[in-house]
């Protein structure tokens, strides 16, 4: 069971989705949590959830999914890893506004469908920009 579990998560995309999947159960209870504070105002609840979740995810895909550890390059990985999240944001508050807004779906279930939509976005946006590093000279 143990030598599966280490193939398994020797795997990147097995470990995004290990930690994507815990980083996006905490975004989606506090996105659930603050829609109830704040009396269902959805955008509001997206934004603040969304904001406390990159932090959160930062670190953990940072080291845990992509393997980069240290100081070096932080800021730049930090930067870059809040713009891919901009654009999940963006595509997300549009998803909500169409769906809630306009077709008149209730705010969870829309919700929980642009999550799955954005898990792509950030998926490729994290491997191919936020943490990427040039090839190691051989």
């Amino acid at each position: 069971m143990i030598a599966l579990a280490r193939r398994v998560l020797s795997d990147e995309r097995a470990r995004f989705l290990v930690v994507g999947g815990f980083n996006t159960a905490v975004c989606y209870s506090l996105f659930l949590l603050f829609e109830l504070l704040f009396d269902g105002r959805y955008l509001l609840s997206l934004a603040l959830s969304y904001l406390v979740a990159t932090i959160i995810a930062f670190g953990l895909h940072r080291r845990l999914t992509f393997g980069v550890s240290g100081r070096e390059k932080i800021v730049t990985d930090f930067l870059r890893f809040e713009s891919v999240y901009v654009v999940m944001l963006t595509v997300n508050a549009l998803l909500l506004g169409l769906l809630v807004g306009v077709l008149g779906w209730p705010s969870w279930i829309a919700q929980a469908l642009a999550m799955v939509i954005t898990t792509v976005i950030s998926y490729l946006g994290h491997k191919f920009f936020s943490f990427r590093r040039a090839p190691q000279p051989s």
